[in-house]
């Protein structure tokens, strides 16, 4: 399923990843509100989408323009009845609040969101219940704020710097696995919105998400992708598809 949003702004871009078949939550935003309200709105849906999936027995694979679309794919688990480990695999922390952020940035927050930090706007609306701090995992996370480096040392959230050490934390587990694509090497993924250097390499990655699949039960994956719009020779895409489907499986 694709959320062709980022924030709450329209994203062709990001509906341009659909393939045929696929759900589209094109949601309409309300006419009036602010920014919360417009997002609210949007996962809202994608939350039903995700309920009905997992109900289903099927395996949600939900695409959206940025991190916070992770946040009503976990309410539409709990929903179904479905609690599986987080794990994060990021360039960033998404750790961040209103109180501890310097760009005001809200994809920056998601994370701290999910596990009952910061603003609960989002959270509330999607009726997501706060995840333990013990049921999170976030690999890689190599470029954070100081003050979210802060957050972060003070919670109980699983860090892990090598996602190959990944199967071994989640063994036997059932787990939802939210990616961001940033967590890529800029220099084999560089249209990106923050990019980063250093990070795994899409092969590395490949084998961790090849890995996790294996050894874990993988029940949802969430995906924030590359700015496709940037991707002037589609290197960054043939990167990013590369290791959707070897997370996925498809």
């Amino acid at each position: 399923m694709v959320t062709p949003y980022f924030l709450d702004r329209p994203s062709p871009a990001v509906a341009s990843l659909a393939r045929p078949g696929w759900c589209v939550n094109d949601s309409a935003r309300p006419s009036g509100g602010d920014q919360l309200d417009h997002m609210s709105a949007i996962h809202r849906s994608l939350a039903v989408e995700v309920e009905r999936a997992a109900r289903r027995g099927d395996r949600p694979v939900s695409i959206g323009g940025d991190c916070c679309a992770a946040i009503p794919v976990v309410a539409g688990l709990q929903r179904a009845g479905v609690s599986p480990l987080l794990v994060w695999l990021d360039a960033h922390g998404d750790f961040n609040t209103h109180e501890s952020t310097l760009s005001g940035f809200i994809g920056g927050m998601p994370l701290a969101m999910l596990t009952g930090r910061g603003d609960p706007t989002l959270v509330q609306a999607s009726g997501v219940s706060p995840l333990a701090d013990d049921r999170v995992i976030l690999a890689d996370a190599r470029d954070l704020d100081p003050p979210e480096r802060e957050l972060l040392d003070r919670s109980q959230v699983t860090r892990v710097s090598d996602v190959g050490r990944l199967a071994d934390l989640v063994a036997g587990k059932a787990i939802h696995v939210h990616l961001d694509v940033d967590i890529l090497d800029a220099a084999e993924a560089p249209a990106m919105l923050y990019p980063v250097a250093g990070g795994p390499s899409v092969d590395a990655l490949c084998r961790a998400a090849e890995q996790l699949r294996a050894r874990a039960t993988v029940v949802a994956v969430s995906i924030t992708p590359w700015l496709i719009d940037r991707d002037q020779d589609g290197s960054t895409a043939r990167a990013g598809w590369k290791v959707i489907e070897a997370l996925a499986g498809c």
